[in-house]
């Protein structure tokens, strides 16, 4: 009997440290956040020092006409780039998934944008968009347009640090979407083929389905990250001009630096966190979904044979 139940305690054992260790990385600084939302605390002071003020800081950013600015800002940012990069990437890997000569070229050049740091790529596009010696004005002027305002105006600077995310992301996506799409079963597409389906036709009915569950995951993992863009839109503009660009991650880092008001940017994160939970357990549930219908689909299919 004893043996029985060191057997079955020995991978909890091994198990224990990993989770200790997880614990104290994770748990504990997120608790050291929560617990910061609700204190009047800055710079100068230690922690024990600040005003515990309970929920003041939420309900003074709920009042907050820049908070929900940036808040907007950030939902916005999100949806077009994720919705951009999804359609990009997705259509390259669908794209370039066959033979041709010089493929893995093309690959390798594709990912090259992704190893770039933020940091470089904000600076990188920031002279790009330079309004009198930038390479896109300079195109511009050479074929008789007038030159475009990429970074002094809300609407085409919202539009630039777009582009400049879109650029460098776009090969995550495509990269695992094309993992996705080698990794389907050649049987379904064989049986496509000879049933007769044309290439649009098994690129919407078989293949985006069986790609679906590593679709939505790509699509979590990227949206996540859009929610914390803060180098590259930096550099770009500070989140100027106004705060057409200022999303929520560069507030709190504004909120915490400029402004010396670290209760209120921990609350702002506690904001941004509760946001991401609610999208992340949104994709699940949709994920699940999926794949019960596919289990249904599967099950009625062999029932009929």
């Amino acid at each position: 009997m004893q043996t029985a139940n060191v057997n079955r305690l020995t991978p909890y054992m091994f198990m224990a440290p990993a989770v200790i260790v997880m614990a104290v990385a994770l748990l504990y600084p997120i608790g050291y956040m929560i617990y910061a939302s609700f204190l009047d605390w800055n710079p100068s002071q230690r922690i024990g020092e600040a005003e515990f003020v309970g929920l003041r800081n939420y309900i003074n950013l709920l009042g907050d006409a820049s908070f929900r600015e940036s808040f907007w800002v950030t939902l916005k940012f999100a949806a077009v780039v994720v919705t951009l990069e999804m359609c990009l990437g997705v259509g390259l890997a669908l794209l370039l998934d066959r033979n041709i000569r010089g493929m893995s070229l093309l690959r390798t050049l594709f990912i090259l944008p992704m190893m770039i740091a933020p940091i470089v790529v904000g600076l990188m596009w920031r002279y790009m968009y330079h309004p009198t010696v930038g390479i896109f004005n300079q195109t511009l002027k050479g074929l008789g347009f007038e030159p475009i305002p990429w970074l002094s105006d809300g609407d085409w600077a919202f539009a630039s640090v777009v582009i400049a995310d879109v650029w460098q992301w776009t090969p995550f996506i495509f990269i695992l979407s094309l993992a996705a799409l080698q990794s389907l079963p050649r049987s379904a597409m064989e049986a496509a083929r000879i049933d007769g389906a044309t290439g649009w036709q098994q690129i919407i009915y078989i293949k985006l389905p069986l790609m679906m569950p590593v679709l939505i995951v790509t699509a979590l993992l990227r949206l996540i990250d859009a929610f914390k863009v803060l180098e590259v839109i930096l550099v770009l503009t500070n989140g100027g001009p106004g705060l057409s660009t200022e999303i929520l991650s560069l507030r709190i880092s504004r909120t915490a630096s400029e402004f010396r008001e670290l209760g209120e940017a921990a609350a702002m994160s506690n904001y941004l966190l509760i946001l991401l939970l609610i999208l992340t357990f949104g994709m699940f549930l949709y994920n699940k979904a999926i794949e019960a219908r596919a289990a249904r689909l599967r099950r009625a299919a062999q029932e009929e044979t």
